[in-house]
C-alpha cells in the first residue's frame, strides 16, 4: 500500500518517516520529498508497506496525530495521472486563456509602444 503524508516538519527525513512507519508493519520504503534545487524538504513524503491491514491501521492511527510539532496528514496516495501540466488558461505551459497576449515583446502581439498608451491615457481615449 502506498500512502501519503503531507504537513510533515521540514527537520523530518526518509529514516524519520521509516521508523514512525516502522510500528505498524513492514515499511518497503519511504521517502520524504525534496526540492529539487534546494534539496530541502518539500512538507510532504510516501511510505510503501507490504501489507495493505497494516497500512490502513497506520493511516487509521497516525492520520491528524502531532508529530515533531505538526499535525500530519495521513491518507492513501492517489496513482500519479499523466496529464499534461498546465501554466494557466487550461494551456500546457503557460498562456493566460482568453486574457489576450502580454509580456514580453508586446509589440508582435498587437500592443504597441509603450508611447502611444501613455499618450492615450494621458488624453483620456
Amino acid at each position: 500500500m502506498n500512502i501519503f503524508i503531507s504537513n510533515l516538519s521540514f527537520r523530518i527525513d526518509d529514516n524519520d518517516l521509516k521508523q514512525v512507519f516502522e510500528e505498524y508493519g513492514e515499511v518497503l520504503s519511504a521517502r520524504v520529498v525534496t526540492d529539487k534545487m534546494s534539496g530541502k524538504s518539500r512538507g510532504f513524503g510516501f511510505v510503501e508497506m507490504k501489507n495493505d491491514n497494516e497500512g490502513q491501521a497506520a493511516i487509521d492511527e497516525l492520520n491528524q496525530a502531532e508529530y515533531d510539532g505538526r499535525v500530519i496528514s495521513v491518507s492513501v496516495a492517489k496513482p500519479k495521472t499523466d496529464k499534461p501540466r498546465t501554466g494557466g488558461g487550461g494551456r500546457p505551459f503557460g498562456g493566460g486563456g482568453n486574457r489576450g497576449g502580454g509580456g514580453f515583446n508586446r509589440e508582435r502581439s498587437g500592443g504597441g509602444d509603450r508611447g502611444d498608451f501613455r499618450e492615450k491615457r494621458n488624453n483620456r481615449y
